[in-house]
């Protein structure tokens, strides 16, 4: 070997040690994110997730990675699941799921950045201090279901404006539920309606709630937010369709499965938030500098098709102001 690339060689060599060293000292960083749910009724929300990481430039698998925690819709799973990535060390935890999630990742840990996507009023809940300067270590998103109660209410009416009754599925095990059932009653009192509640936090409960609600001829349903609703899509649509009763949801899902009607923010966009503001964190950003973000996309979504079946005619005005009409 000749002197000259001899010395080349020791030259390049001592710029690319730097380089090499720098990559080891830099691991990749690790989301952990835990979910009452399952994976396999939210794998599809996953995808909008990694959307907006992928977006702001970290792609899973090739410069991050998430570890998953699934609850499979058991509420008392939770605190294991959250201590447990607190144990791993992760880099950000994103709970989802509902506001039990969110209260155990806040009970295991105060100084592991938590992102939250919730149903609920984020302040009334305490998970954060205000919408706009969150501190400590909490931010997320706010898809407020529970405010669109009356809106829900409203549109029922509208449809089956002979409905004297209106029957309110709700989980027991969800935090909120009282809120919400105080909250819509009082909505339907101001429309001369008859709300009652029907609780169910599993699959025998589901099919009794329905079987109560045909037994007393309410005139319509009303699913309320609640991430176990959310992990049993299908099921619950089946049992609206084969009691024959109108049925009015909280998410698009229900609708494209089936159901007559649904009212609410679009989760897939929640859901690429989440992912924005994780990456936003493992830039640098702190958690408590991020005002919590509030759900602006709203759709109403009608499905023709299940209305027919049902026999119902949608009111022309109702189908003018639907975002997506199914045929």
């Amino acid at each position: 070997m000749r002197r000259r690339d001899f010395i080349k060689g020791i030259a390049g060599s001592a710029t690319t040690w730097p380089l090499a060293a720098r990559a080891q000292q830099q691991p990749t960083p690790v989301v952990g994110f835990m979910h009452l749910g399952s994976s396999e009724a939210f794998s599809a929300h996953l995808e909008f997730l990694r959307q907006g990481l992928k977006e702001n430039g970290y792609l899973e698998g090739k410069n991050v990675a998430i570890e998953y925690r699934w609850a499979g819709g058991q509420p008392g799973r939770l605190p294991e699941l959250a201590t447990d990535l607190v144990r791993q060390k992760v880099d950000v935890i994103a709970a989802l799921g509902g506001t039990n999630s969110v209260l155990a990742a806040k009970a295991a840990t105060t100084t592991i950045p938590i992102v939250f996507l919730t149903g609920a009023d984020p302040v009334k809940l305490k998970f954060v201090n205000s919408l706009n300067r969150p501190e400590a270590n909490v931010t997320g998103i706010a898809n407020i279901f529970e405010d669109l109660g009356a809106k829900d209410i409203g549109l029922l009416h509208e449809l089956i404006p002979d409905a004297k009754g209106v029957g309110f599925l709700v989980n027991t095990e969800n935090p909120n539920a009282s809120q919400q059932i105080k909250d819509l009653q009082e909505a339907a009192r101001s429309l001369r309606l008859e709300l009652e509640p029907f609780r169910a936090k599993n699959e025998r409960e589901l099919q009794e709630a329905f079987d109560n609600v045909a037994e007393r001829a309410l005139g319509a349903m009303l699913v309320g937010a609640d991430p176990y609703f959310g992990s049993n899509v299908n099921q619950i649509v089946r049992l609206a369709a084969d009691h024959r009763i109108p049925t009015v949801y909280y998410r698009r899902e229900f609708t494209n499965a089936g159901g007559l009607m649904s009212y609410g923010t679009s989760t897939s966009e929640a859901w690429r938030q989440v992912g924005v503001y994780i990456a936003r964190i493992l830039k640098g950003a702190k958690p408590g500098d991020l005002p919590v973000m509030q759900s602006t996309k709203f759709e109403l979504v009608i499905n023709l098709k299940t209305a027919k079946a049902l026999g119902l005619e949608i009111p022309p005005q109702l189908l003018a102001r639907a975002d997506e009409v199914i045929e």
